[in-house]
């Protein structure tokens, strides 16, 4: 595996090709996607990527899909805070 360089991460891969701005971009995507995230059942920080789109806890062993690169999409965020602003539950069972 080719290592990442100090400056750009793991976009060091792409060495001088694509442009700085678009290397820096693929670097905060996929060292975002690679971390462990919050788990929405049981709150721990255990949740990893298994494909794009699919995430697993490995605390309680919820799967769950998400965003490709996060477990929870800006949309899915907002739409959450305007169902709780206007005090509407939601409905999981479509």
């Amino acid at each position: 595996m080719v290592r990442g360089s100090k400056k750009i991460g793991i976009a060091g891969k792409y060495g001088a090709r694509y442009g700085v701005k678009i290397r820096k971009q693929v670097s905060k995507i996929e060292s975002s996607k690679r971390e462990k995230h919050q788990c929405p059942t049981c709150m721990k920080r255990s949740v990893k990527r298994l494909s794009s789109g699919i995430w697993k806890c490995n605390s309680c062993g919820t799967t769950f899909a998400g965003g490709a690169y996060t477990p929870v999409t800006g949309s899915a965020r907002a739409r959450t805070q305007v169902f709780k602003q206007m005090n509407i539950k939601e409905d999981k069972t479509k």
